[in-house]
Parts: C-alpha cells; structure tokens; sequence
C-alpha cells in the first residue's frame, strides 16, 4: 500500500466493495467498477479529469499440445533503477487442449492537482 498521505498523489484506500486497494481520487473502482463518489463531476459543477491510457497490451494463446497446461499471470512494476516495487501475482489457472485464454493490461494515468510524491 502506498505510503502517501491523504490528498496527495498516490495516496491509496480501500475499496469498500471489493477491498482492493484504490487510488484515493478514484471515482469508479478499477477493479470492481462499483462508483465511489456521488456528487462528484460536471453535474456538480466539477470538470472531470482527463484519462489517457499510455499503455495497452492484448494477448492471447492456444494450447495446441495434447495435455492440460497450467498459467500464472504475474504483474511487476519497476521504477527508473530497475528496482522492483510491486509484484502481484494476478491470477492462476488451467487451460485444456484447444482452449484460448486472452489477456489485457492496461495501465491508466489521470492529471492530479496537487503537490508532487515519489513513487
């Protein structure tokens, strides 16, 4: 869990549906998509900020062979040194002969207002 405090970049909650660990800004869980904040947007006379997604990777594969394969998805993220600083590991499972398993990471970045944190 991030070490930043309350209202700066990168300070992180719970979500109270799904108990992910969140962005503390976030509106919308990224992971259970369960909205957060009410009153919070144009409607209520705030801009929304824009959300770009620098990064998308989509992925598939096939077993082909003759026998039951089995997969862990891992993520890792590095900072600027190279020096680990989450490793998850995302999911596991079993894939049968002529089977496809696809797969999409994503990483989405939002415009903060506020002072700068290293992270």
């Amino acid at each position: 869990m991030s070490t930043a405090r309350a209202g700066l970049p990168g300070a992180t909650r719970t979500c109270p549906h799904c108990r992910e660990t969140i962005l503390e800004s976030a509106t919308v869980c990224p992971s259970c998509k369960h909205h957060l904040r009410f009153g919070v947007g144009p409607a209520a006379g705030e801009a929304l900020a824009a959300t770009v997604t620098p990064l998308r990777v989509e992925g598939s594969f096939r077993n082909s062979e003759g026998s039951a394969w089995e997969y862990s998805m891992v993520l890792t993220i590095r900072n600027e040194r190279g020096e680990e600083i989450a490793r998850r590991l995302v999911g596991v499972g079993a894939i049968q002969p002529d089977e496809l398993r696809a797969f999409t990471l994503s990483v989405e970045m939002t415009p903060t207002a506020g002072k700068r944190t290293r992270h």
